[in-house]
């Protein structure tokens, strides 16, 4: 069985167990959330698609922690200008794990 959920903005396909990354949440570590945009369902070959979320689904999971991405390299440069700038940039995300799903 495996759903697809929008969190944050961000579309998942999540099923029961397995852990993912999305942007920052609110909540604690070991806090519970549930989410209601669930915008298809699988269920053993059964589908069920949302116009546009499918009615009283929805998936549960628990803040497992909060932590930052791999460091990204910002450099801008225009030639024969002398013109160069380095940025660096850390996304903050939120490590979930997917407890159940409720179709």
């Amino acid at each position: 069985m495996y759903a697809i959920v929008e969190i944050a903005g961000q579309q998942f396909k999540v099923e029961k167990g397995r852990e993912i990354f999305t942007h920052r949440l609110e909540g604690d570590v070991n806090a519970a959330l549930v989410f209601d945009k669930v915008l298809l369902v699988d269920n053993e070959g059964t589908v069920q698609v949302g116009l546009p979320t499918v009615a009283g689904a929805s998936v549960k999971a628990t803040v497992l922690e909060h932590l930052k991405g791999e460091k990204v390299i910002v450099f801008k440069k225009k030639r024969r200008k002398g013109y160069r700038v380095k940025n660096g940039h850390r996304q903050y995300l939120t490590k979930i794990s997917i407890d159940e799903i409720v179709a």
